[in-house]
């Protein structure tokens, strides 16, 4: 995985725009606001905060691939967005049309949407308000850090499961702040990490039990496990050195 980007579980990277508003304990850390803002200064984090569309280069990237793919006979998966968040409210509904259109027009492209959002996906992907549908090439992601948003997001992120049909659902424990029980509900793949250094924000200790708590569960469950990095990037766990990507029809 990883041709064109340093995230392990992707093979491409693509940003439609850039900035974000914070909504999560995981976005404490956050590097995308730690690059984009703090060091580039490209665009400022926050609600009321101009997003920054990115240039038609950029956005013809994802024609190549998908050309590529077609050739290779293979389906690689495209991350979505890891400098901003495809369901943000403060984001033009054109621009996130423009995206669905660029999704659907990819077919041989998976796309996984990762969002800390994700009460809004169902209302941003309704036709009777207007929306582009999700096209039938897309995976919808949920961000939870703790119990707490397990608890209050994973019945969202079902209903989006049974009723939008996405090639699966993927939860990203990452940061993991804490010990957290799945259940039933949970996503298809469950991804995990711990968090690094962002400028001046230390990263927060994840007790390495609570990674193994989140494998064994996936494995009981019947989910695929990713395990991304420890904290500060530590050597991983020789026990949880696994890499799982779901399945796709």
């Amino acid at each position: 995985m990883a041709e064109n980007s340093k995230i392990e579980w992707t093979d491409h990277t693509f940003n439609p725009w850039i900035g974000c508003t914070k909504v999560s304990p995981a976005c404490d850390g956050c590097y995308a606001e730690n690059l984009m803002a703090n060091r580039y200064r490209r665009v400022q984090w926050g609600p009321g905060e101009d997003r920054q569309r990115t240039g038609k280069a950029n956005w013809r990237k994802p024609i190549t691939w998908n050309r590529e793919a077609a050739a290779s006979g293979r389906r690689p998966f495209v991350f979505c967005a890891s400098l901003a968040d495809v369901f943000d409210n403060e984001v033009d509904d054109r621009w996130r049309d423009d995206l669905m259109d660029l999704i659907e027009a990819t077919p041989n492209l998976i796309w996984l949407l990762l969002t800390k959002r994700i009460g809004n996906v169902m209302k941003m992907t309704d036709p009777s308000r207007g929306h582009r549908m999700l096209p039938r090439n897309a995976a919808i992601g949920a961000t939870i850090a703790n119990q707490q948003e397990y608890d209050r997001d994973r019945m969202k992120l079902w209903e989006v499961k049974q009723s939008l049909e996405p090639l699966f659902t993927f939860g990203s424990f990452e940061p993991l702040l804490g010990r957290t029980i799945l259940d039933n509900y949970a996503p298809d793949w469950i991804i995990t990490g711990g968090e690094t250094d962002q400028g001046p924000h230390k990263a927060r200790p994840t007790d390495p039990d609570d990674f193994r708590y989140l494998r064994d569960q996936s494995r009981s469950l019947g989910r695929a496990f990713f395990m991304k990095q420890m904290t500060r990037k530590q050597p991983i766990p020789a026990d949880l050195q696994i890499r799982q990507w779901p399945e796709v029809a």
